[in-house]
């Protein structure tokens, strides 16, 4: 990519905040690997859901086993074992075996995701 041409096709001010931090190549060298932007992909997907979302403020509080998140969000097996699925695979939860209990806790991205997502909705008002 030629910088001279689009530089001078832009707006002076961010021109000059370009050209100061490195350029358009400094800019672009700013984007994720198509293997980071995939895995973030993965994560997204995951929070897409309310479900699943739900599923990280439940765990937000502690670990849980299947029966208590179930529990509180009135949900079929099936459909809470594909959820709970999908965010192990995005890498925002994990589980463990304890004697005949499947436990359920947020992982560093998942608590990371979490605290976030509690940042964002306090800036909000609420609806309720």
């Amino acid at each position: 990519m030629k910088q001279s041409g689009i530089m001078n096709e832009i707006p002076k001010e961010i021109a000059i905040n370009l050209a100061e931090a490195g350029g358009i190549p400094w800019l672009c060298s700013l984007l994720p690997s198509e293997t980071d932007l995939a895995d973030q992909v993965v994560i997204h997907k995951a929070l897409s859901d309310p479900a699943r979302l739900k599923i990280l403020f439940l765990l937000s509080s502690q670990p849980l086993c299947v029966c208590v998140i179930k529990h509180c969000l009135r949900m079929a097996d099936s459909k809470l074992s594909y959820h709970l699925s999908v965010l192990r695979e995005a890498g925002l939860v994990e589980s463990h075996h304890d004697k005949n209990w499947l436990i359920y806790n947020l992982t560093a991205g998942g608590k990371r995701t979490v605290v976030r997502e509690n940042t964002v909705n306090t800036d909000q008002p609420n609806d309720h």
